[in-house]
């Protein structure tokens, strides 16, 4: 027995924010993501949770850290300028290692920019936006199928890592609507369950913040069942403020750890003919579609070009990008925005191979044309060379 559902982007956030055991959500309106908050204030009631419309995202930002330490699973959802709003928050969460979901849908910056046009612009916000050293995981789906299996894994994530997790789409993503089927048999996601309580033997104070030599992540068990203290300031095993200058590194050094040890694991991505490939097309989101089509005409043109699609944009799949770097020629990466990300990848490029920068940030989408045309020039090169 199955379902086909013609889902928008944005819906299938939803449906799957509750599939995996989301059951508060804290929002603002904002273009181009007010359609999630829509679904979870008419589907959450019917599940038994909560939803609120905050007066800012700050305050929503705050509120889901409020509700998951309270032992519910929650998320947000918002555009560029909320997100902007959400930093200190973020930085908060990620501090105090509080597993929540973000959705930011991208639109065209800075400030108010194109509410209702897609862009790739908060890449990099997405990795330093909050201040300080910190890690960050950032799941980027292209397909509406892959934004309700990824948004589960979203979740998932930010449970097992303890840490703020966001779920990144785009304009295009957010409101396109594609036919995703539901087979009610097998279709059953594994969701990574929350804590609920835990034995503390003798000990009076549940110690969440425990830090060991291999930076394992403690669980996190809701408040009222456990006794800990919450804190942004840098704190020891029990969540109190600190002062000694080693302790304070340790702490610091487990929230980079925790997830960059842990970043194969972490990294998700598409490959596609890449055996062979002389040129590879980096793609990521909306984008990623077009590259797709452009890599398999040129492919139908005999050139030897492949595509790589990182769904995991944060920590980046270093390992394999670095193999690519190493068996390529070229390495050609289209984004809307100004180069984000070909830039942090000519910082993995240690053999000198040629990224070629293709951006767009006029508010529209880049064409497999567009695409196309760069792989012919690339390969004219390369011929000639």
């Amino acid at each position: 027995m199955g379902e086909m559902l013609f889902l928008q982007g944005n819906e299938a956030v939803g449906m799957a924010a509750i599939k995996a055991g989301c059951r508060f959500f804290a929002g603002y309106p904002i273009t181009p993501s007010t359609e999630i908050a829509e679904y979870m204030s008419r589907e959450l009631p019917k599940v038994g949770g909560t939803f609120i419309q905050m007066e800012d995202e700050l305050g929503s930002a705050a509120a889901i850290i409020g509700a998951s330490l309270a032992g519910v699973k929650s998320m947000t959802a918002t555009s560029g300028p909320g997100f902007s709003l959400m930093q200190e928050a973020l930085g908060y969460a990620i501090m105090t290692e509080v597993p929540c979901v973000f959705v930011d849908v991208m639109r065209g910056g800075p400030s108010t920019g194109l509410p209702t046009k897609p862009s790739q612009g908060d890449i990099m916000q997405i990795r330093w936006g909050t201040h300080g050293d910190h890690q960050i995981i950032a799941i980027y789906p292209s397909t509406v199928e892959e934004v309700y299996t990824y948004t589960v894994t979203a979740f998932n994530y930010a449970e097992k890592y303890r840490t703020p997790v966001i779920l990144v789409l785009d304009e295009t993503l957010a409101h396109m609507r594609e036919n995703v089927y539901f087979d009610y048999e097998k279709e059953n996601p594994q969701v990574v369950e929350r804590l609920k309580e835990v034995d503390l033997g003798e000990e009076e104070l549940f110690l969440p913040f425990d830090i060991d030599e291999q930076f394992a992540v403690n669980p996190l068990v809701e408040m009222g069942k456990t006794r800990f203290h919450v804190s942004g300031l840098v704190h020891d095993e029990s969540g109190f403020p600190i002062r000694d200058p080693s302790m304070i590194s340790k702490v610091i050094e487990h929230l980079d750890s925790k997830i960059r040890l842990s970043a194969e694991e972490i990294s998700i991505y598409n490959e596609y003919m890449l055996q062979d490939a002389d040129i590879v097309v980096v793609a990521y989101g909306s984008v990623a579609r077009s590259a797709l089509k452009a890599v398999k005409q040129a492919r139908s043109d005999k050139i030897p070009v492949g595509f790589f699609k990182p769904i995991t944009i944060w920590p980046m799949p270093t390992s394999r990008l670095k193999l690519i770097f190493k068996n390529a020629q070229s390495i050609i990466v289209p984004e809307m925005n100004a180069g984000q990300y070909a830039k942090e990848m000519s910082r993995l490029n240690k053999l000198n191979k040629h990224v070629e920068s293709l951006t767009k940030t006029n508010g529209e989408l880049i064409t497999p044309d567009e695409i196309l045309e760069v792989i012919m020039k690339m390969w004219v090169q390369i011929t000639e060379m």
